[in-house]
């Protein structure tokens, strides 16, 4: 339905609601689950928009023109058969560390580009090895901040790879071996601030905590979008299961619900015109006491919330991706009655579980000298299940669209809809929702968000705090939502 900027009156939800939340839940069955993939939107250099599927295949998203492979490869060239060039590690052979410090290597590839580099560090006695995906920065310098070490020897190496064509050409540097004083040892220990270092694609920092306000607010999401295909001449229409990120936000007490902002393309199918169904949302699930996604709900922290519909700007639904970009912003609503399953949970109110953070609808830092503007973007990864994975540099704007832009992070399908936070409190993972994940380029790195100051987010976001939950007690498949026309 769609509602003008008028208030409209609050109304708790009824038992035929909440029944049909429990069943919603119960509809995730282990295949359902399994079958579920990021809706992880990327527009190509003609402007064309894709569907980046798991495998990294393009499909075509509002168009029918098929994706061109060699759109997607860094520069052609020529032949070459030649891996990165590993340089001035450091920490180098022999030094001394202490509890944390910043690694950085000179990785540089004069055929085609370095596409990815990533740091392999091995614990003490030839122990088990953990990677960690760098982050360009100056010059040819990648690095990332690595804390938590132990004394002792133990070593690293580098594993760099480029943007040659079928699947590009790696190198691994040889070991360097460390030792580790952490009474007196040097390093580059932090303040838990996160300073000006680039992190592209890292699990969020809970080591030695639980990570935070942030990552209890923010969960993995879990819904269907109408999807059709052709079959024997005929367009046939079925429901194809996806999984994007959001984020517990305060929505100044409201008596009867809790809101989670995300993007609006997990909540509204802008090419079938349709609004999610069966929606579920996971707070925490990083915290989950098993080794990664199932159909366990009582294994997750909180359990798992049933949101009751969906709120995202008209204009969203009226054009397709990527015209509509600038309106990729959207909530879900949750009742505070019968939307929980699984855990126990300290309330029957999302937020009062998880905790909430604010968003801050004003004009946030970027493009300054320093680290006012560093920003961090974090979400549910499809391919890093369960980790809360985020990455954190310096904000600027997207040139082509308009958008938020943060041109080295890495995060993968799955993180869509997750919260950008400046400035981000890292030693109490806490900070003020400033845009969300949004889409990328093919053949680029970065990571683009909603500009939520002047625009009409938080007209969709009173929306979202006061819409009835009448209005969508027996809403049918496709909607359960309101496109909200703001003035």
């Amino acid at each position: 339905m769609t509602l003008g900027s008028a208030t409209v009156a609050q109304a708790a939800p009824n038992p035929a609601a909440e029944n049909a939340r429990a069943r919603m839940i119960d509809h995730w069955t282990p295949d359902r689950r399994a079958a579920a993939i990021p809706r992880d939107l990327v527009i190509d250099p003609r402007g064309l928009g894709y569907l980046k599927m798991p495998d990294g295949s393009l499909r075509p998203y509002g168009h029918q023109t098929a994706a061109d492979a060699t759109l997607r490869k860094g520069p052609p060239g020529s032949g070459d058969t030649d891996g990165p060039v590993i340089s001035s590690m450091d920490p180098a052979a022999g030094d001394t560390i202490g509890d944390a410090k910043t690694f950085k290597a000179t990785v540089t590839d004069a055929g085609s580009g370095v596409k990815s580099v990533n740091f392999v560090i091995q614990y003490p006695g030839n122990g088990p090895t953990q990677s960690f995906a760098a982050g360009p920065g100056g010059g040819d310098t990648w690095s990332v901040p690595l804390s938590g070490f132990s004394d002792g020897d133990w070593a690293w190496w580098v594993e760099a790879k480029d943007a040659a064509g079928k699947g590009g050409n790696s190198t691994q540097s040889p070991s360097v071996a460390f030792h580790v004083d952490t009474a007196g040892g040097g390093g580059t220990g932090g303040d838990g601030s996160g300073g000006s270092e680039v992190i592209t694609n890292s699990p969020w920092l809970n080591d030695g905590f639980d990570g935070g306000a942030i990552q209890s607010a923010a969960g993995r999401i879990y819904f269907e979008m109408l999807s059709t295909r052709r079959v024997r001449g005929k367009i046939v229409e079925d429901w194809a299961g996806y999984v994007c990120s959001g984020t517990v936000v305060d929505d100044s007490n409201t008596a009867d619900r809790s809101v989670i902002l995300t993007a609006a393309h997990c909540v509204y199918d802008d090419v079938n015109k349709a609004f999610a169904r069966h929606v579920l949302f996971i707070p925490n699930q990083d915290g989950t006491s098993v080794a990664g996604t199932d159909t366990d709900c009582s294994n997750d922290p909180l359990g798992c919330w049933a949101p009751a519909f969906g709120v995202v700007d008209v204009n969203w639904t009226q054009e397709s991706f990527p015209a509509n970009i600038p309106w990729d912003y959207a909530f879900y609503v949750v009742s505070d009655t019968g939307a929980h399953d699984g855990a126990s949970a300290p309330s029957d109110s999302l937020e009062s579980s998880a905790g909430a953070l604010a968003i801050n609808f004003g004009v946030p830092a970027f493009d300054l000298d320093g680290s006012t503007d560093r920003t961090h973007a974090l979400g549910y990864s499809y391919s890093d299940d369960p980790n809360f994975m985020y990455c954190a540099e310096d904000m600027t704007v997207e040139s082509g669209y308009g958008d938020w832009w943060l041109p080295s992070c890495g995060l993968s399908g799955g993180a869509s809809g997750g919260p950008w936070v400046q400035p981000m409190n890292e030693s109490s993972g806490s900070g003020p929702i400033i845009s969300v994940n949004s889409w990328g380029y093919t053949n680029q790195p970065g990571m683009a968000g909603p500009v939520l100051n002047g625009t009409s987010a938080e007209c969709i976001f009173n929306a979202a705090r006061t819409e009835d939950f009448a209005f969508h007690a027996d809403a049918v498949d496709g909607d359960a939502g309101a496109a909200v026309d703001c003035p």
